[in-house]
């Protein structure tokens, strides 16, 4: 993760870059391109990639904002001819092509229920249209870990731990691995999967990560250690 600051709507952010003229820049929630300039639309903490190729702010919006190639985790709650409509947490529902699937063909196609929980990629984000969704990665056509997710335990957190969590350094998730076997999935929603052994590993696993938002690594440890110690 590269270098962060503090910035409100209207500040403009240095995207430039020596080689910027053959980068491709992307500009991910709170963030918005005016003519030459990158503007922040948003008050929050600015971050960017280490190679300053991606810009986003973290803020503490209640409400998910959906942002293109961002990995959410989705309830499905309509189907319709073409697909499905996706619960994602944000303004509008999602739309989810049936045909967005690594393998699918028109004769070989998910037949999913309602309330079937999915871990997507987000295709298409714009302030004109509803947000669109993929199970599958379109570049590699390889689904990558995405699609239903049929067993484990789903919970929602802020958004601003869903991007902390979401980096495979995340001190938590290190600490936990460290003591006790488990799935994760993170969605930049602010929901997260996990899949453990049992039902009490579950739930120490679901608190740990929880207790862990306004803890710094030496701390994340520790309540780790501590919640594993009482098991």
């Amino acid at each position: 993760m590269g270098d962060t600051k503090i910035v409100i709507p209207g500040d403009i952010i240095d995207t430039h870059t020596e080689d910027s003229d053959q980068t491709i820049l992307r500009l991910g929630p709170g963030l918005t391109q005016t003519n030459d300039d990158t503007r922040a639309t948003t008050a929050g903490v600015l971050h960017s990639a280490k190679d300053n190729t991606q810009y986003w702010v973290v803020s503490n919006k209640r409400r998910y904002v959906p942002a293109e190639s961002e990995p959410v985790l989705g309830v499905i709650v309509a189907r319709h001819g073409e697909g499905y409509r996706v619960d994602i947490g944000s303004a509008h529902d999602a739309l989810l092509p049936l045909l967005a699937f690594e393998g699918a063909t028109k004769r070989n196609k998910p037949n999913l229920a309602l309330g079937t929980l999915v871990y997507a990629r987000v295709a298409v984000a714009n302030s004109l249209m509803d947000p669109e969704i993929e199970c599958f990665n379109s570049k590699t056509g390889k689904a990558e870990g995405y699609g239903e997710m049929t067993e484990g335990f789903m919970f929602k957190c802020s958004l601003g731990l869903a991007r902390r969590l979401i980096d495979s350094r995340a001190p938590v998730l290190g600490a936990l691995g460290a003591g006790v076997p488990f799935e994760v999935a993170v969605g930049l929603n602010g929901r997260v999967w996990i899949n453990t052994a049992s039902p009490a590993t579950t739930v120490l696993v679901a608190n740990a990560i929880k207790n862990s938002e306004f803890l710094n690594a030496k701390q994340c440890r520790q309540m780790v250690k501590e919640l594993l110690e009482k098991q």
